[in-house]
């Protein structure tokens, strides 16, 4: 059970319901300062879908800052942020459904060396309040619910959510578009 589903089953609703699911401020709500690194190498998910059963793997490279594609992540010129993964700010980052905010965008550590990052702003209404819970985006606003692709997962979040490339080296973190 969720927080939503505990709290709406207590009967709370509308406003009261809002200021408790953002009345708890978490460590891993810190701010991450973003550096300008280079030389980072990307660690792709990848899903294989066999029958019913589907299973994700990574796949990391280090070589010169070229990725597993053959991209050059040194040329990655449309650069959002740049996380150096050692920093205490970016300490929620170092476990399996940690996240951090920073610049409104939502960067977490989805799977074991997998990240994900998103927008901050909810697509429902333009408010700074999506986070990361376990295995998809929320928006502690309104309840709408985003998969790791930003494909809405209830009517709130119908219009989607923008999500973002990421790569690190396991030392530093990119996100892009």
């Amino acid at each position: 059970m969720t927080r939503l589903e505990f709290l709406k089953s207590m009967g709370f609703t509308g406003s009261a319901l809002m200021a408790l699911l953002t009345s708890c401020v978490h460590e891993e709500d810190t701010v991450v300062n973003a550096l300008s690194l280079s030389g980072t190498t990307t660690t792709t998910p990848s899903t294989t879908t066999t029958g019913a059963t589907s299973s994700t793997t990574t796949s990391t490279t280090t070589t010169s800052g070229t990725t597993t594609n053959g991209t050059d992540l040194n040329s990655i010129k449309n650069r959002l942020l740049t996380i150096d993964l050692a920093s205490s700010a970016a300490s929620a980052l170092k476990t399996v459904g940690g996240y951090i905010t920073q610049s409104g965008i939502v960067v977490a550590q989805s799977t074991a060396g997998v990240y994900v990052a998103a927008t901050q702003t909810c697509s429902h209404e333009p408010k700074k309040a999506i986070m990361f819970n376990k295995t998809e985006y929320y928006c502690t606003q309104h309840g709408a619910r985003f998969d790791l692709t930003g494909k809405g997962k209830n009517s709130f979040g119908s219009r989607g959510l923008t999500v973002y490339k990421t790569a690190t080296d396991g030392k530093t973190l990119v996100v892009y578009s």
